[in-house]
């Protein structure tokens, strides 16, 4: 039986690499893609949210947040802006990004850039959701509307 080869890497480093992968599910632009062995040919943009791989029952999560992944003869090559394994996420450090980030929100003043302050709470809520996956917790509730 085919099997998925697996990459991830941003500007800086391989982020992940694994052969004999079962699935693959992305957060692409414009919905969540499911890539089993044997998918037509693909190049997607990437939007911000958890990636997970299925090999052998098990599930690894990663969160990416943008990019491009490019699909092709069993072979999954995700360009990301940045992306993070489950085990790399400071759960603290996210929980205190989300606080910031809905300070910011709440005060509504004209000097807070809200498009960043959303962008934030996105990024620290997805950390938030595959870090507490990773180690069992139940994940944070998704934002409400954030928009795109």
């Amino acid at each position: 039986m085919a099997k998925l080869s697996v990459e991830v890497v941003t500007g800086e480093r391989v982020v992940y690499q694994e052969d004999d992968v079962d699935m693959v599910v992305a957060p692409g632009a414009d919905g969540a893609l499911g890539i089993l062995p044997r998918h037509a040919p693909l190049i997607s943009l990437l939007s911000l949210g958890e990636m997970r791989v299925i090999k052998g029952g098990q599930e690894q999560s990663l969160a990416v947040f943008g990019g491009f992944i490019e699909v092709a003869q069993n072979r999954v090559r995700v360009l990301a802006d940045t992306a993070e394994r489950a085990e790399e996420i400071d759960l603290a450090r996210a929980e205190e990004a989300r606080r910031r980030a809905e300070a910011r929100l709440s005060r509504q003043r004209a000097d807070i850039d809200l498009v960043r302050a959303e962008l934030a709470l996105r990024r620290s809520l997805i950390r938030l959701r595959v870090g507490q996956r990773r180690r069992g917790r139940a994940p944070t509730p998704p934002p409400q509307d954030l928009g795109g």
